[in-house]
């Protein structure tokens, strides 16, 4: 493994270490959601934005510039945090590590599974994750740090 790759990976470990939500209710995800949009759309970014606590889509917002294709990809990267209980691009970056992929041979359908950056866990002391934050249509790494940097913002505020 590389020296970049471990830094990264150990980056990411330590971002899912501290950003842990207090408590997670439905004004919290839109909230969340409307931050993410209102981030995206400063920045003129095409992205979906995504965020669900169990089973149940919390919220939901396409920009412009993003597709149903975008739905798609958000629906198999929540099921990678769901299954790992690790962010999707820290999933990724671990496989690429060991050189493998997140496929048959690891028990999930890649139709099904993606570990490409973006969909990062809400994860409650004592709990675990219990929901999801989304983001696609940038390259993994900016889906993934778009979706840290509200994470941050959000949980500074209030002090929470």
């Amino acid at each position: 493994m590389s020296d970049e790759l471990q830094q990264l990976i150990g980056a990411v470990e330590e971002q899912e270490r501290r950003l842990v939500f207090p408590a997670f209710t439905e004004a919290d995800a839109w909230e969340l959601g409307s931050l993410l949009v209102r981030l995206a759309t400063e920045r003129g970014l095409p992205v979906a934005v995504d965020i669900r606590r169990g089973q149940q889509q919390l919220f939901h917002a396409g920009l412009a510039g993003s597709s149903a294709d975008n739905d798609a990809w958000i629906d198999r990267k929540v099921r990678v945090v769901y299954r790992f209980a690790a962010s999707s691009y820290l999933v990724g970056r671990r496989l690429a590590a060991k050189g493998a992929a997140l496929d048959a041979a690891m028990g999930v359908d890649p139709a099904l599974f993606a570990a490409h950056g973006g969909a990062f866990p809400v994860r409650l002391p004592g709990a675990g994750v219990v929901g999801v934050v989304t983001v696609s249509g940038l390259p993994q790494a900016d889906d993934h740090a778009l979706v840290v940097e509200a994470i941050e913002t959000f949980l500074s505020a209030d002090g929470r």
